[in-house]
């Protein structure tokens, strides 16, 4: 019989899928010990838009992953992801009562919650407060203040911030299925937990995470986080633009997509051709893999130049010493490394989930960075929960080109 106390459990509440995942905690690793996935419905763009349908995937995730693991659980960690998510960086500053005393953890906290104390709009909840560093008396480059002395502490932290709305809708669907959330995690966090090393973080790495509705971007630099995003494109709007363009359906193009797809053209030889299925009574027809790969890379092209513009717009792009990371289902599309590399002029990996066992042939994929990134969260990289603050976005000037880009393609 297992100790339920060092059972975890995580929930990936994604656009075409619902992963559940039970692991048992063994120092800084994880041992999965069930894995349940089932096709999501309910849930559109990494939001719930149908609560009862929405219950019913997560139901049928967890059922099966407790069955693998032999054992059962209430609270599972969930990630967060979508549009309505927000991000910047502040400050806060406080002061010492007592500089003869060590700084506590409670100043610390103070420090914190002052860099998170903008007025908010009450549509709107902080998910996380991620500190990047302290400065003590002028001070700075301080990682850990416990335990030092001075008159005057300021955090600097990437605060999050998410629809209240999306929160309760996720928290309603797992309380029809009689389970508790554990923690609120934002995707691309968990992710990054999964697939980044520690040396990566600290010279400073980009992670992409493309899902099947939306791509979440992370930037680490110096351990801490300094910027994040989603952009409403994913794998499922490359699935639509082949439906389109070869004119067969959806399901059909998502196989193709799987099996001939590539990110590149250049990569494809101009001989080679599958066969398409025809939409209604049309027959079956030849079509070249060139082609079809001059469909899916201007999709992919559009996508990482947004992501290129911005982190160059923003100077974040000289800090990623590391290069980017890829990872997420999509990620695993053939050429998409390599036309990631042509647009970032960055080194670009695969990130699969490090520091698992028990099934880890089974989750080591990206598909699963998220929900293995869940159940090792353990809100050191998060930061707690300390209030409400107003959010501005450095992806913000992105979104109606983002909106342009989709409308041009579809």
């Amino acid at each position: 019989m297992k100790n339920d106390t060092q059972l975890v459990g995580s929930l990936d509440m994604g656009t075409t899928k619902v992963s559940a995942m039970l692991g048992e905690r063994h120092g800084d690793g994880i041992r999965i010990i069930g894995l349940g996935t089932t096709a999501a419905e309910g849930l559109k763009q990494g939001v719930v838009v149908d609560i009862e349908k929405a219950s019913r995937s997560v139901t049928n995730a967890v059922i099966e992953a407790e069955k693998m693991a032999g054992v059962s659980i209430r609270r599972y960690n969930v990630g967060v992801a979508g549009e309505h998510i927000l991000s910047m960086n502040s400050r806060g500053v406080v002061g010492i009562p007592d500089p003869d005393n060590e700084i506590s953890r409670d100043d610390v906290g103070r420090s914190l919650r002052a860099a998170a104390n903008f007025a908010l709009p009450n549509d709107r909840e902080i998910l996380h407060t991620l500190p990047q560093g302290f400065i003590i008396d002028n001070q700075e480059g301080i990682r850990e203040p416990f335990g030092m002395y001075g008159t005057r502490l300021e955090a600097r932290a990437h605060v999050v911030t998410a629809s209240r709305a999306a929160l309760d809708n996720i928290s309603k669907s797992l309380e029809n299925c009689r389970l508790e959330i554990g923690d609120l995690v934002l995707e691309p966090l968990a992710s990054s937990r999964a697939v980044v090393a520690e040396d990566e973080r600290e010279i400073g790495v980009m992670v992409i995470d493309i899902g099947g509705g939306t791509t979440d971007v992370m930037i680490h630099h110096d351990v801490g986080v300094v910027a994040s995003g989603v952009i409403g494109i994913g794998g499922n709007n490359i699935t639509s633009d082949i439906a389109y363009g070869l004119r067969t359906a959806m399901k059909t193009a998502e196989s193709i997509k799987i099996e001939h797809g590539c990110a590149l053209s250049s990569l494809v030889s101009a001989n080679d051709d599958i066969d398409v299925a025809g939409i209604g009574f049309r027959e079956e027809r030849k079509v070249g893999k060139q082609f079809l790969a001059g469909i899916i890379e201007p999709r992919v092209t559009e996508l990482f130049c947004l992501i290129n513009e911005q982190i160059t717009k923003s100077h974040y792009k000289k800090s990623l010493g590391a290069g980017a990371v890829l990872t997420g289902g999509s990620s695993m599309l053939a050429g998409t490394r390599e036309l990631a590399e042509q647009i970032f002029d960055l080194p670009v990996r695969i990130g699969s989930p490090l520091a698992v066992d028990g099934l880890a042939e089974v989750v080591s994929h990206p598909k699963y960075s998220t929900g293995v990134g869940l159940l090792l969260y353990d809100g050191i990289l998060g930061g707690p929960r300390l209030g409400r603050e107003s959010s501005g976005n450095w992806w913000r000037q992105s979104f109606n080109q983002l909106r342009k880009a989709i409308a041009s393609f579809i």
